[in-house]
């Protein structure tokens, strides 16, 4: 798009279509981090508050006070670096912070993090967030290509906007005249109306999608027609290469492309 200055992650899948993702910037991701830490806060006020009113009702807290300082210190570790670990793995790659600014951590090849990696990225905040007002991270943000903090260098991560459905507009083209093979016939015309419909409303929305959503959806799709569709012995077609090359099928039969 002539004029688009942001960041851009382009991949290639296996099914030979683009995904394109638009990758967050510092002031996105400072906002995210604000509200995230807003929300710590609160809940750290909230856990003193109940730890001091522990301390005073419990008869043996005092002598117990080694014991009760360490719960306290586990209690914050938890909730500052455990936060955003535990938020990430349970919200696939968001954060209440990330939600509220249409961001998702994914992994550079497009696809979900992992649990491990959700937490190996929020660990290396402590190396992120030196000296202080994570200098370091802004730094690595500000000198990586794709807006990289150092977690993200480390577990082969990534931050990027998220779309929303809503906003999806129709961006598949047909593919090429014969590139599946000009004597491949799939028996398209076999699809009901409502099968063909399923087929398109994906296809003109698959960019809108998560990578991971996608290409699940992509699969289940593909099984729901298949068994009424003529594939071509012995020939691997991916799913979503599959579902184009029915679409095309059906609108060239129709008289349109």
């Amino acid at each position: 798009m002539p004029g688009d200055f942001r960041d851009k992650l382009t991949i290639e899948t296996p099914e030979q279509t683009v995904l394109e993702f638009e990758v967050a910037g510092v002031g996105s991701r400072f906002l995210a981090l604000a509200y995230d830490t807003l929300l710590q806060i609160l809940v750290g006020i909230g856990l003193l508050i109940i730890f001091l009113i522990a301390g005073v009702a419990l008869p043996g807290a005092a002598q117990s006070g080694i014991w009760f300082a360490a719960v306290i210190i586990l209690a914050y570790f938890v909730l500052y670096f455990g936060y955003f670990a535990i938020f990430e793995v349970l919200w696939n790659g968001q954060t209440p912070g990330k939600k509220k600014e249409g961001l998702r951590v994914i992994k550079d090849s497009g696809r979900p993090i992992t649990p491990a990696e959700a937490v190996g990225r929020n660990l290396m905040r402590i190396v992120d967030q030196l000296p202080a007002f994570y200098a370091v991270g802004i730094c690595s943000v500000l000198l990586s290509r794709q807006n990289k903090r150092l977690g993200d260098f480390v577990t082969g991560t990534i931050v990027v906007h998220e779309k929303s459905l809503l906003d999806a507009k129709p961006v598949w083209e047909s593919p090429p005249a014969g590139q599946m093979g000009p004597a491949t016939s799939f028996g398209s015309e076999r699809l009901t109306p409502e099968e063909f419909a399923l087929v398109e409303a994906f296809l003109n929305r698959r960019s809108s999608l998560p990578a991971d959503v996608r290409f699940t959806m992509a699969d289940q799709i593909a099984r729901q027609v298949r068994p009424k569709l003529s594939l071509p012995p012995g020939e691997l077609i991916y799913s979503e290469k599959l579902l184009e090359a029915v679409v095309q099928e059906r609108r060239s039969s129709a008289g349109y492309s």
